[in-house]
């Protein structure tokens, strides 16, 4: 069954999802449906409902729309794909609900949002893991221990296609600029629902309150938080940064989005379709990495302009997070199927930067 665009609104969808559990059968039900029967060009005949957060002028939504684009011309139309940016199809935490439920085919949401469901994607989100180049992250990312890691979204039920660039997460504050970890002392940060996140904080001598996505602003802007992290799109195109009074460029950790299917729906599929929805995976992610590329400078400087004061940590300060983030990392990954994955991450990111 699929979701029409009238039912966008959180608590619709969230009405949607509760009568589609009631009701038994969601990935069941949205295989035998949704599948289609191969046309004579020997792909599925079928329409992709494809979801995400960010608005149509983000580096997201330019790699969901290359996306659409390729795998309608490739297929000649047999597949063809409905866009629905802006968090159209619910909150974050829905739009991944909905995805494992089977009411969305496709959602691109960040890793730190799809945690609760499958544990091992916190890895993602760990503080002062990743280089601070975003090249270097994508070699990782599209590594072998990078495939190893999107494997395990299988274990929620979902088919991970991809990593999405949301690039490198700031820091921004009201009335307290940060050097060093102990700054957040005293300090509130918004973070997504992430018990990764909320952990950070707190070890950097904070606290942490998880606030909806569509709610931040407001929050930002009462005092209801001090604080969020976000990179620099999302902190411009959102303006964030006109109710904060300091961004700061911190590198402590990436926004990498999890592009991802339902797995049933997935399977339900032919071999030829299924290649198509990957081949149009890297289309999308190529553009979207090269629309981020082209667009961060500009987003940055735009900041800089602005009201708020921005500042870039130091060598020095970063190397001084990193240090105080390293026991985070022992306290957050306790599984020894997750350690393993880690360390292979690690190794991985020490070879690439020494290449």
């Amino acid at each position: 069954m699929k979701i029409p665009a009238k039912l966008a609104g959180t608590t619709a969808f969230a009405l949607m999802l509760a009568l589609t559990a009631c009701g038994g059968g969601g990935q069941e039900e949205n295989s035998g449906s949704t599948s289609g029967d191969s046309g004579s060009s020997g792909y599925n005949d079928i329409t992709i409902t494809f979801s995400h957060n960010q608005p149509e002028d983000s580096p997201e939504h330019t790699g969901a729309v290359a996306f659409k684009d390729h795998i309608e011309e490739a297929t000649d139309g047999s597949v063809t794909v409905d866009l629905y940016p802006a968090s159209q199809m619910g909150s974050l935490r829905e739009q991944v609900e909905g995805t494992q439920l089977g009411e969305i085919d496709i959602t691109m949401q960040p890793s730190a949002v799809v945690t609760p469901f499958v544990d091992a994607v916190k890895l993602i989100d760990l503080p002062y893991l990743w280089p601070a180049s975003n090249e270097e992250k994508y070699e990782v990312l599209d590594s072998e221990v990078g495939d190893e890691l999107l494997g395990t979204l299988n274990e929620g039920g979902f088919e991970g296609l991809g990593y999405w660039p949301g690039g490198f997460k700031l820091f921004t504050t009201s009335g307290t600029e940060i050097h060093k970890p102990s700054d957040f002392e005293g300090l509130t940060m918004r973070t997504m629902e992430s018990p990764a996140l909320i952990t950070q904080y707190e070890e950097w001598g904070g606290s942490a309150e998880p606030v909806a996505y569509a709610e931040v602003y407001n929050a930002l802007q009462q005092g209801v938080v001090d604080g969020q992290e976000n990179p620099l799109q999302t902190i411009y195109l959102n303006d964030f940064h006109k109710v904060q009074d300091y961004v700061i460029e911190s590198y402590h950790g990436t926004m990498t989005y999890l592009l991802m299917a339902n797995q049933s729906w997935f399977n339900g599929l032919n071999e030829q379709t299924q290649n198509a929805i990957r081949e149009a995976e890297a289309a999308g992610v190529q553009a979207a990495r090269e629309d981020l590329a082209a667009t961060e400078d500009e987003y940055r400087q735009n900041i800089k302009d602005s009201e708020a004061e921005y500042y870039k940590l130091t060598e020095e300060e970063i190397a001084n997070f990193r240090e105080a983030s390293q026991s985070i990392h022992e306290e957050i990954v306790q599984d020894e199927s997750q350690q393993e994955i880690l360390s292979k991450l690690k190794e991985k990111i020490n070879e690439v930067q020494s290449e």
